[in-house]
Formats: structure tokens, sequence, C-alpha cells
């Protein structure tokens, strides 16, 4: 067994080959279930999966923090590298390695390295400017104690965040042509700074907004309209990622 794993650590996990990603299908952990069903379809890619136990705050304990020291999820651990199983933290950053990994015609990301970096830069601004606030507007929104103050601050500061989504899918930052997708070319192609984002937006009725304040972004609604009809999309975010009692 290799030294990444203890005596605790589930053998689903310690005697898995390939890729095998530990989840839970929250929006964070659908970013990457996405992905592996886009590369499902695309390659016939396979990999297993651990769902994680949140109610029993599995994720803390200590033959995880071995895979991800900031015990959060998801992990995917790459059983196919020389060596040792390599752990992969870091949603952005997982969904880039498996893009590295597996899509080879370039499919959901870029060759062209200008498109590529604008793929990468929008994943990365979802990852540090969107998915922040909108996680303490959940947190704070959802506690025994409600506090107004804070509870606004994440909401103005997440409506902000749409409102830059939906800027730079109008087009009117650039040839007043609305785009389909964040990045690429054109009209832009869906790539890994699409599906890093829709996860989380997708769950803006959960958040508290109202229909009438999404008014205020017809292109991000339909934006998350053409993402959701994905075969994969759905599969990613459906019955199969939950915990099975």
């Amino acid at each position: 067994m290799s030294n990444l794993y203890i005596e605790s650590t589930p053998s689903e996990v310690s005697k898995a080959d390939g890729i095998h990603l530990l989840t839970f299908s929250t929006p964070n952990g659908q970013k990457v279930q996405i992905l592996l069903e886009e590369l499902a379809l695309l390659y016939g890619v396979e990999w297993t999966t651990t769902i994680i136990n949140f109610a029993q705050n599995e994720q803390k304990e200590d033959w995880y923090l071995r895979l991800n020291p900031n015990g959060r999820i998801p992990v995917i651990v790459d059983n196919t590298s020389k060596g040792n199983p390599f752990p992969v933290i870091e949603t952005s950053a997982e969904m880039l390695y498996l893009a590295e990994k597996y899509d080879k015609d370039y499919a959901l990301s870029f060759q062209d390295p200008l498109e590529r970096s604008q793929m990468i830069q929008w994943l990365f601004f979802w990852h540090g400017s969107g998915a922040p606030p909108y996680g303490q507007l959940w947190y704070f929104g959802n506690a025994k104690e409600k506090l107004p103050a804070v509870i606004e601050r994440f909401r103005t500061e997440t409506l902000r965040v749409f409102g830059v989504l939906e800027l730079r899918l109008s087009g009117k930052n650039s040839d007043e042509q609305p785009r389909e997708y964040l990045a690429g070319s054109g009209k832009g192609m869906y790539s890994l700074a699409d599906i890093g984002a829709y996860p989380w937006v997708a769950k803006w009725e959960f958040a508290g907004f109202e229909k009438k304040e999404m008014e205020d972004f017809p292109n991000v609604l339909a934006w998350l309209e053409r993402i959701e009809q994905r075969e994969a999309v759905k599969t990613g975010t459906g019955d199969k990622y939950q915990k099975k009692p």
C-alpha cells in the first residue's frame, strides 16, 4: 500500500485503479463530476468514485487529510502516474489536470495559447471572485442566527459578479455580439471556464435570488439554459452522485 494511505483509509480508495474521485455533490464537487462525465462521452474515460459523508465530517478525518490537507472536496487521485498515487486538490487545478491528461482533441479546452489563457482567466475569475462571496451568502443565508448586514454584503457582491458574467456574455465590451460561452473566439466555445462557474450560478434560487432580480442578467440565464441541456451536465449533477443510504 502506498504511503499516501493509512490503515483507516477506505479500501475503495487505497485499492483504486486509474482515476479515483472523492466528492460530494455540492457546486464544487459538481464541477469535476461534470468534467469527468464530459470526458467519458468524448473519450471513454473511466474512473471510480467515493461519495464523502459530510454528515460524519469524513473530509476532516486523518486518512482524507493525507489526500487533501485542506479538508475539502473534491479530490482526484491519479493511480496511473509513475510511482505513488498522485492526489490533486482545488477544483480549478483538478479540471486543468484532467483536461491536460485526456482532452487531446481540445473539445473542452483550447490549443491556441491566447484562447487557453482566456479560458484560464475566466476559470480563475469564478474560483477567486465568484465562489467565495456566493459560498458565504449561502452559509449566512441559511444560518440560524441571521446577520442582515453580512447577508446583504455577500448578496450585493454575488449580484455584482453575476453582472460581470452578464457583461462578458453580452459582448458589450468587445464587438457587441452576444457570446454563448465565456472563453474562445467569436461566440466562444463550451470549456472548463463554463463548467467551473455553471454549478454555482445555476443554484441562484437556492441562494435566495428571485426571478425578477435575475432578469437583469438575460445573457447569463440563456447561458445557464444552454449548458443545463448537456447530457454530461445532467448526469454530473444528478442522482449518480448522491450518497446511498
